[in-house]
């Protein structure tokens, strides 16, 4: 295929015709001056005359990565990676093709000097959040030079920051341990908030146990009133203290004989006899009046 086409090449040469492909321009010479650009197509190039094709120039969009290592301003070593993409303009051919040996060096060298420049003047953590301000820099200082010998800065990217790995690994574990401390403190505020309600629950709930309680005494002393004033009525003679002795003689007995009927009660030792009926219920009476009272 190379042969082939080279053969075509020597075939143009001899007829004096030249082509140029799409997506390029060639530097025509003449007596080892430059005379033109010549368009993608057939050219009629007298070779008898002095004429002849110097080099070709592609107009493509091109992409250079450059990798810069740098130190940043907390003296943290990184290696920044920019990406230039740039192309050969059609109308300043002769410039691109004459003036530069080396185009891709010779952006290598500006974007080294922008970065270090750049970069030392910031910590690590701002230069990762100022990305864009740094190849806009780079975008700039490339523009103003290169447009002087025929080439377009189309963009400029910085497409990572790589600190050293022990870097990387520390960052890594502070993060963590601020994520650990967020998540203890949340957890120690629900901890808060459920012993909190757990409290106010317990308060509501003796609240309610006490309110039922004291409505419960004072049902008892209600019906024990009722039953003493009706008693009375129908006994005449009796007073409320007899018929109050009488009904806390009786539940005594019926406190006795539960006691001894359940099948697994303990043995009660409480004191018993024809005096202690009384001072049973003069306690009971007591209680009670007490609690009616309050």
């Amino acid at each position: 295929m190379v042969e082939r086409f080279k053969s075509e090449e020597n075939m143009g040469n001899l007829l004096c015709c030249v082509q140029v492909d799409q997506s390029k321009v060639a530097i025509k010479e003449r007596f080892g001056k430059f005379e033109a650009v010549l368009d993608p197509g057939c050219h009629c190039l007298p070779w008898i005359f002095g004429s002849q094709i110097a080099g070709h120039l592609s107009l493509r969009l091109q992409q250079l990565d450059v990798k810069c290592e740098t130190k940043t301003k907390d003296n943290v070593f990184v290696n920044v990676v920019a990406s230039i993409q740039y192309r050969a303009l059609a109308d300043k051919a002769s410039d691109a093709f004459y003036k530069l040996s080396n185009t891709r060096s010779q952006i290598q060298a500006y974007v080294f000097d922008v970065i270090r420049a750049s970069v030392p003047k910031l910590n690590l953590d701002d230069a990762f959040e100022q990305k864009n301000e740094i190849a806009k820099a780079v975008e700039d200082e490339l523009e103003k030079a290169m447009s002087a010998y025929g080439y377009e800065i189309v963009q400029t990217l910085i497409v990572d920051i790589e600190p050293d790995e022990h870097v990387k690994r520390a960052m890594n574990e502070i993060n963590a341990a601020a994520r650990l401390r967020v998540a203890a403190n949340e957890k120690a505020e629900a901890e808060k908030i459920l012993q909190i309600k757990r409290a106010e629950g317990e308060a509501e709930s003796k609240y309610l146990s006490g309110l039922g309680i004291a409505r419960q005494r004072q049902a008892i002393v209600d019906g024990l009133r009722d039953s003493v004033l009706g008693f009375s009525v129908n006994v005449p003679g009796t007073t409320a203290k007899d018929v109050m002795d009488m009904v806390l003689v009786t539940q005594y007995f019926d406190t006795m004989k539960e006691i001894g009927a359940a099948s697994k009660s303990s043995a009660v030792f409480i004191p018993h006899g024809p005096g202690a009926v009384r001072d049973v219920a003069s306690q009971i009476r007591d209680g009670l009046l007490q609690g009616a009272h309050q």
